[in-house]
């Protein structure tokens, strides 16, 4: 017979005589079956994967005793990319399958196999480079270029920095092979691409790659800066932590401080569950995705989320913690996993968790205290390793109080609670989003992004936004599906943000508050420079004051400052 082992030793192929097939059942060189050389000791699977060479096995030489009737050859699998061992070809059989040639064979299939992987990997590479040069716009000669398949490695590389490549670990050649990024999941990939990139490489542009409708790859795009401080007169702006810019927009030192929060959580192993607070639309999931990506335990684990809002009271139980074969009326015939079981070793992200019914509320408790789960109509217990990120846009404390919520699993989950800033609270994020959603949006369907007027941004700034950075997104979309030119005014935007513009709290006072005459309305960006240069009088051109002063970061006001030409002696 001739089967096929993954890099674990783990058989997932087995082809030849039928009756050899069947007395393999008897010794479990089945499908499924392990032959690592700790748990068979030495045998013709375990041992190429041990040694990296062509191996013969024959009769007694084998380590258990049940296998000393057998014969096997086996050679390693070397995947084309970076040479690293994928698995093993093993012919086996009775001992009168001995032949001297038995290693040749399977060493000749092996290279084959491998032939077959390059030629596809070619062709994929081949095909992720021209996806890029057709969808992407607005790339020049003198941008680094780096493209990454689905697999996390990096199939080309051009104009990226030494010190760059370094980061990765000596990334795209390393010893004369290719290498890889760390090892992405194929949920959620644009994200797990992004927050694998070192922190000071998180600014580049990430381009989504499709190949047959699909998300095969991503082409990170690193423009070319001449230096990366930012001066100001004689002040060079510090380098400060720089958030995820495929995950979360914005520079308000409320959001960057629930951002650090996040961080440090996620770089810790000790707290295993905690809550984020925030109003519907702040993005509390995109939080729990940082978390995920910054563990180094869990980062390269599964991300699982359940919306327990959406859940009907009779299956939270099914959906939480799984259920054997015919456990209840309707149950799946194979039984299911629950939410905890897939997100062994990760995290699981639980959103609107006061949705959950109270009579489910201690099971869940006893879950996180014992880290074991029982499917529904299972006694056997099943050890799980998950982080927990329950978040909710109600007041926990309140529902404790009113009965809704227990006590004892408010207290447990809350270890450490992260609060999402809404989008009012966050100064001119606002921009910064309507930037980004404009950008995506347009990319997505291939057009140019819209030019949004003066007295339209200053509408969308004063706007109060009850749906958060949901509402910005959607308001986005509409305006690129509606509008049949690349300009956005104020007559464009929904009544409710047009009633808010700031010139209408001007109409019919005067400057004196005198009705009849209305005082001058400036643009868009007189304001900022005006707003600017009072703070910096205010706090006498401390500059770390006036940023928290504007709410924006420090990186920020030094563009802004640089952008008006405001040195800090003006005043």
């Amino acid at each position: 017979m001739l089967v096929l082992a993954d890099g674990e030793g783990i058989l997932i192929d087995a082809i030849g005589d039928k009756q050899t097939i069947f007395d393999g059942m008897d010794i479990h060189l089945g499908i499924g079956g392990k032959w690592t050389e700790d748990v068979v000791g030495t045998n013709g699977i375990g041992t190429a994967l041990w040694t990296g060479e062509p191996v013969f096995v024959h009769a007694a030489e084998h380590f258990c005793a049940g296998i000393k009737s057998w014969t096997c050859a086996g050679a390693p699998i070397r995947d084309p990319f970076d040479g690293k061992i994928i698995g093993v070809v093993d012919l086996s059989g009775h001992p009168d399958i001995f032949r001297p040639h038995n290693i040749a064979l399977v060493t000749a299939a092996a290279r084959e196999i491998e032939r077959a992987l390059a030629d596809s990997q070619n062709e994929e590479r081949m095909r992720l480079l021209e996806a890029f040069i057709s969808s992407t716009r607005n790339y020049r000669s003198s941008d680094g270029l780096m493209i990454v398949d689905r697999h996390g490695r990096a199939v080309y590389s051009n104009n990226v920095p030494l010190k760059d490549k370094k980061r990765f670990g000596d990334t795209v050649r390393q010893d004369g092979r290719n290498c890889r990024l760390p090892e992405l999941s194929s949920s959620g990939f644009l994200d797990s691409v992004a927050t694998s990139l070192p922190r000071d490489m998180q600014s580049c542009n990430v381009c989504p790659l499709e190949l047959d409708g699909d998300v095969r790859g991503v082409a990170l795009v690193f423009p070319k800066i001449e230096s990366r401080a930012v001066s100001v007169g004689n002040v060079t702006a510090p380098q400060r932590l720089q958030t995820d810019r495929s995950l979360i927009i914005g520079e308000s030192e409320a959001l960057l401080s629930a951002i650090d929060v996040a961080c440090r959580v996620g770089e810790t192993e000790d707290v295993t569950s905690l809550l984020i607070e925030g109003e519907t639309g702040v993005g509390k999931e995109l939080f729990a995705r940082l978390i995920h990506a910054r563990s180094q335990k869990s980062a390269s684990n599964p991300f699982i989320a359940l919306n327990c809002g959406a859940i009907t009271k009779e299956l939270f139980g099914s959906e939480l913690f799984g259920h054997t074969a015919g456990a209840f009326t309707g149950a799946s015939r194979e039984g299911k996993a629950g939410v905890f079981e897939l997100a062994n070793g990760g995290v699981l992200s639980l959103d609107e968790i006061g949705e959950m019914p109270i009579d489910i509320q201690p099971f869940l408790l006893r879950v996180l205290e014992e880290r074991v789960v029982h499917r529904l109509g299972d006694s056997r217990p099943r050890p799980v390793d998950v982080r927990l990120v329950a978040s909710t846009n109600r007041d926990l404390k309140r529902e404790v109080d009113a009965g809704r919520f227990r006590r004892d699993l408010f207290y447990r989950i809350s270890t450490v609670s992260i609060h999402v800033p809404p989008l009012r609270e966050r100064g001119a994020d606002s921009v910064l989003l309507i930037e980004h959603f404009n950008r995506k949006i347009a990319a997505k369907k291939n057009g140019f992004p819209l030019h949004f007027s003066n007295e339209a941004l200053d509408a969308l700034l004063a706007y109060h936004w009850p749906g958060n950075v949901r509402e910005l997104r959607n308001l986005v979309e509409r305006l690129h599906i509606l509008l049949n030119r690349g300009f956005v005014d104020l007559g464009d935007l929904p009544p409710e943000i047009v009633m808010r513009h700031p010139a209408s709290a001007h109409e019919g006072s005067t400057s004196d508050g005198a009705p009849g005459s209305a005082s001058p309305v400036l643009s868009f960006e007189d304001a900022e420079r005006q707003a600017i240069q009072n703070a910096l009088i205010a706090e006498h051109g401390n500059l770390s004051r006036v940023a928290l002063r504007l709410g924006v970061s420090r990186p920020t006001l030094y563009r802004k400052l640089e952008k008006f030409g405001i040195r800090r002696g003006f005043i």
